[in-house]
């Protein structure tokens, strides 16, 4: 927390703005919209309400085809599923670890051949560092086929100076209480079009149409955000720049610490500009990432293994797959890999060293093992 959150909270029980409508929620979607220079945005429940509102408003439903990122969290794909439609996953790439454009484009062009278009593609912005938008966008826009850009992990990240989220036709915010910034729970959507924005907001709003009574021709959602969340959400965007470079100094002290173990951490390409969401690696090839994981807890230490690719999932095993190189998965490859270490900004200059060495002793005893091994 800021420290600031309290006198938002406080103003809106001062003035009886408890529910999903109020001056917070207000101020927080312009000063969201003068920050990533959009349109507009609608302050929602969270950010999975809001990829589920760009596809209702994209037309999917049941039967039609959705491309979508494979290494994220299950949150992007499980829209999908709500308009019962069908995912398919794309691999990612080694530059961006994001979206392939090799593998998004043999699925357009399988699709084509199958006369089968996607009704939308969702490029997520993994771990705060932007998708190769130039590439993809220009095939999507080829095939005339929207863009979602799911930005839940990327707030304060750029592509070539333009915020992530506000490239494609949407795109997705998370204010969960890990991301960038929080409102505790909540997501914000936006979009190139002030009519989608307004649709969103009606949707959201359980699609209360303009009469003296309670009239509703079409489906809606319950998904607008509080007042209080808002205020929250407010406070904490007045700190948003001072958090990504906390977060990217975080990064480059990890960077500095372990690249010389053979560590190799998610790159930052050229263009792009990353908020270092978490800080990503790759551990060296002898050394298995749960192995570093459990001996780090044992030290009171949490990290994380990357993300599970979405077509690995139990629940998308019958669900289409394109690999960046057909065989060979980039998003398997850093599954096997992958570690995400602690990245909180609360993360003090002694634990962080006490981070980095238990690191660094994991790998010198796993080198060590395999050293008294051979020997043997």
């Amino acid at each position: 927390m800021t420290g600031k959150e309290e006198q938002f909270i406080s103003e809106a029980f001062d003035t009886n703005w408890i529910a999903p409508v109020g001056p917070h929620i207000e101020g927080f979607e312009k000063e969201m919209a003068l920050y990533l220079k959009a349109p507009g945005t609608v302050a929602l429940s969270s950010g999975t309400a809001a990829i589920h509102l760009a596809l209702d408003i994209l037309g999917v439903t049941k039967g039609d085809v959705v491309f979508c990122s494979t290494l994220t969290f299950v949150a992007s794909a499980n829209p999908i599923l709500y308009q019962e439609a069908e995912p398919v996953f794309i691999d990612s790439d080694p530059i961006s670890w994001n979206m392939s454009p090799q593998a998004l484009k043999r699925a357009f062009v399988q699709a084509e051949k199958d006369k089968k278009l996607p009704k939308a593609v969702i490029i997520v912005h993994l771990y705060g560092q932007s998708a190769r938008m130039e590439e993809l966008m220009e095939i999507c826009k080829s095939y005339q086929v929207p863009v979602i850009e799911d930005a839940a992990e990327s707030l304060g990240a750029g592509y070539k100076g333009i915020p992530t989220g506000t490239i494609g036709d949407f795109g997705i915010y998370s204010f969960n209480g890990n991301k960038m910034i929080t409102t505790a729970g909540g997501g914000m959507l936006t979009a190139k079009k002030k009519s989608h924005l307004e649709k969103a907001k009606f949707l959201a709003q359980q699609a209360k149409d303009q009469a003296d009574y309670y009239q509703h021709s079409v489906k809606g959602y319950n998904y607008r955000m509080s007042n209080i969340l808002a205020g929250i959400g407010r406070a904490q965007l007045l700190a948003l720049d001072e958090r990504v470079e906390q977060k990217r100094f975080i990064y480059k002290r990890y960077e500095e610490a372990l690249s010389t173990k053979g560590i190799e951490f998610m790159p930052e390409y050229e263009g792009s500009y990353s908020c270092r969401w978490l800080t990503v690696c790759t551990l060296p090839m002898d050394n298995n990432p749960q192995d570093v994981i459990n001996n780090l807890q044992s030290h009171n230490i949490e990290a994380r293994r990357v993300w599970k690719p979405l077509h690995l999932q139990p629940l998308f095993q019958n669900h289409n797959f394109y690999a960046h190189i057909p065989g060979n998965s980039t998003a398997e490859m850093l599954f096997d890999r992958g570690i995400c270490l602690p990245s909180g900004t609360s993360l003090s200059g002694e634990e962080h060293r006490f981070v980095i060495e238990t690191v660094k002793a994991s790998l010198y005893e796993k080198s060590a093992q395999g050293a008294i091994l051979s020997n043997l």
